[in-house]
């Protein structure tokens, strides 16, 4: 198994371009089912995650071709409606599998998803959404068979702004009769690429990135060439690491105004940050600042995917920070880990109190989910010492090359 070799105390000057989000090319490649046609998807990273979803559309009898960035789904012949077990157990995007057959064959067996292990992450809003669509859906031996002579438009209260529910209901919406109207939606920018996915293949969706989306059913559709958003967990954690080693660092590639909470709390630990619309750059303080709390919330707020990296910066910060996760369960995972390279930490719950130390000293750590190792290697790339992070499958699952960025902006670190 690989593991991540650092030797910190690098100041990181340089530039790094940023892939296309994680979070918006895994839906957009289950939707491009919906069309029955030849779809070229843009700025595709290169992931554990899209390679799972690449082998999922393949056994469904898809035709999946990738030429480094550019993935091409042929979904003409499509076979299949049984998705296979061993790969959506690998990864909880997957559900986003049934709207999108449902849309495509009115019929899916899917097991349930897998994934980082962040706690209970439910997937009642989905199921209860979608049986108000008309879907039939029965659960058993740890499968859902969903079925859907007629998928009908309708009005759909979710009771918390879900990601995944939001983005399986306007797949299921978008061939349903009638309208379909979704409040309390989710609003992350990932939402947004995907109506325009949809509204490209001739889909007719509108309200994203609001708390209310209305989707028009509709028949006949397209094939369509779509370029993926820029992937702005990606450029948080390189923004941190900038920050972490006092660095240097200009991220291009980049949608400024999705990575603005960030910013937020970056400013507050004493960065300097210029941006224009698609370039940014993090200049770190020579001593970090405690910050009086942190929140993670649903986008706009600060994301729940950046908690574990801004707590490695805030773990040798001047002063005690406090962080609430308020979106998983059990997502301080990494802080043990960061305790054993000399941090600070205390967990209750979802609160975790952060008092800062002078150092870190490196030591072989864990990956325990893919923010959480990212966080570890941030925190290598200060410690004293040697830090080895192994389980980096996790990271891979999310990063493309970290260790090669890295390394081109200055930073001492291997995969071995």
């Amino acid at each position: 198994m690989s593991k991540y070799v650092i030797q910190g105390g690098k100041r990181l000057v340089g530039e790094i371009p940023i892939i296309g989000a994680k979070n918006s090319v895994l839906p957009i490649l289950a939707a491009t089912v919906i069309n029955g046609d030849n779809n070229t998807i843009l700025n595709t990273p290169n992931l554990r995650d899209v390679d799972i979803m690449e082998k999922i559309l393949r056994l469904i009898g898809c035709n999946v071709n990738r030429v480094d960035d550019v993935i091409t789904v042929d979904s003409r012949n499509l076979t299949g409606i049984h998705m296979p077990e061993e790969l959506v157990r690998e990864m909880r995007s997957s559900i986003i599998l049934m709207g999108a057959m449902l849309s495509r064959t009115g019929e899916v067996t899917i097991g349930y998803p897998g994934g980082c292990e962040l706690g209970p992450r439910p997937i009642d809003l989905h199921l209860k959404a979608l049986r108000q669509m008309g879907v039939e859906i029965e659960e058993s031996h740890g499968f859902l068979h969903c079925k859907a002579d007629s998928l009908e438009g309708c009005d759909i209260q979710l009771d918390y702004p879900s990601v995944g529910a939001t983005e399986n209901i306007m797949l299921a919406a978008v061939k349903a009769k009638g309208t379909t109207t979704i409040r309390n939606a989710a609003r992350e920018p990932e939402i947004v690429d995907l109506q325009n996915f949809l509204n490209a293949i001739g889909g007719r969706v509108c309200g994203a990135g609001t708390s209310v989306i209305r989707v028009d059913g509709v028949e006949k559709f397209n094939p369509v060439e779509h370029s993926i958003i820029p992937d702005r967990i990606e450029a948080g954690t390189y923004m941190v690491a900038s920050a972490i080693t006092g660095g240097d660092v200009i991220l291009r590639n980049i949608e400024v105004e999705h990575v603005q909470s960030i910013i937020a709390k970056l400013r507050e630990v004493g960065c300097q940050i210029y941006a224009n619309s698609t370039t940014l750059k993090v200049i770190g303080p020579k001593r970090i600042s405690a910050i009086e709390s942190v929140h993670t919330l649903p986008y706009p707020g600060f994301p729940t995917d950046m908690q574990a990296q801004i707590m490695s910066l805030l773990s040798v910060a001047n002063g005690t920070s406090v962080v609430t996760e308020t979106i998983f369960e059990n997502r301080f995972k990494h802080a043990d880990e960061l305790v054993r390279m000399g941090a600070n930490i205390k967990t209750v719950g979802k609160v975790a109190v952060v008092k800062g130390v002078t150092s870190l000293t490196g030591a072989k750590v864990s990956a325990k989910d893919l923010r959480g190792g990212a966080s570890l290697i941030l925190a290598g790339l200060v410690a004293e010492g040697i830090t080895e992070v192994d389980n980096i499958y996790h990271v891979e699952r999310g990063y493309d090359a970290i260790e090669s960025k890295l390394k081109a902006i200055g930073a001492n670190i291997e995969k071995v």
